[in-house]
């Protein structure tokens, strides 16, 4: 048997393939997945390579490079849309309990979520503010990788066989109305009210290669930064805490943290169980 160049049997030949596949998309299209959690990467591109008939990453890189129309179905495998409205109800209820007393201190305020997905938990923040009479004096940035999803998230259509779980989770979330007044079932969808992202800027934005593009009250990225490997986890910390103003509020997903992060004494725990801590210096 002929060995490698370098006279290694076990080089994990598939691996090599995934990163030449990521250096290309970067290269190609400016998207930066190189640091992404291993497993789950390798999860996702062999979903694709399912979905292209194609049984090597060489061979998905190939089409990639070639052909716009299968690196957007690749990135919506890539990008992480598992969302719901209220979603984790206990977090909104810490959120409107804990933040929103700080957010009314300030005469204008400026909300960042990140990885904003199909706009779930944007509308579900949009109405929170709606309700503690906030939405007038806040802007909320809604941004995600994948321009694809982001449009989604601006028409506020979600699917009307879901409006149940997000009505139980609205009213555990301390819903203040009832659920139905924010939306008209239409056919097989429910179209939420358009005054409720007056005040929203929908937009494209890479956390792994972007820059911070504003000062921000309130940073939202919930279980995001799970799927990334911890050198973008690093980099991803230190974008949100360049981000901040000071005293603001850093909200991340159940199973992320600030510990062992370049920035952990930067923040004081607002709600340890919660996941939302406050910058102090």
């Amino acid at each position: 048997m002929a060995l490698p160049l370098d006279g290694r049997p076990e080089l994990d030949l598939e691996q090599l393939e995934i990163e030449l596949l990521l250096e290309a998309i970067y290269r190609r299209y400016g998207f930066d997945f190189r640091d992404y959690a291993p497993a789950s990467l390798r999860r996702r591109l062999h979903r694709r390579m399912s979905g292209e008939r194609v049984e090597t990453v060489s061979a998905l890189q190939e089409l990639v490079l070639h052909d716009p129309a299968v690196m957007e179905r690749l990135l919506l495998d890539l990008s992480v849309n598992v969302t719901a409205m209220f979603r984790d109800p206990s977090f909104f209820h810490a959120f409107r309990s804990k933040v929103v007393p700080l957010l009314k201190t300030y005469p204008f305020t400026r909300v960042w979520v990140a990885g904003c997905s199909t706009g779930e938990e944007v509308y579900s923040l949009a109405i929170l503010l709606v309700e503690e009479g906030l939405e007038e004096r806040t802007r909320v940035y809604a941004t995600d990788i994948n321009q694809a999803v982001v449009d989604q998230a601006r028409l506020g259509v979600f699917p009307l066989e879901k409006m149940q779980e997000y009505t139980q989770n609205y009213i555990r979330a301390g819903g203040m109305r009832a659920f139905s007044e924010y939306y008209v079932a239409r056919y097989d969808g429910a179209r939420f009210a358009r005054t409720l992202v007056d005040n929203v800027v929908f937009a494209q934005h890479n956390l792994a290669s972007d820059a911070a593009f504003n000062e921000f009250h309130v940073v939202s990225c919930r279980n995001v930064m799970i799927y990334f490997d911890r050198p973008l986890q690093e980099h991803v910390h230190n974008l949100f805490y360049e981000s901040l103003a000071m005293f603001g509020v850093l909200a991340l997903g159940q199973k992320e943290t600030i510990r062992f992060s370049p920035r952990e004494e930067s923040y004081e725990g607002l709600d340890l169980a919660e996941k939302l801590y406050r910058k102090i210096r």
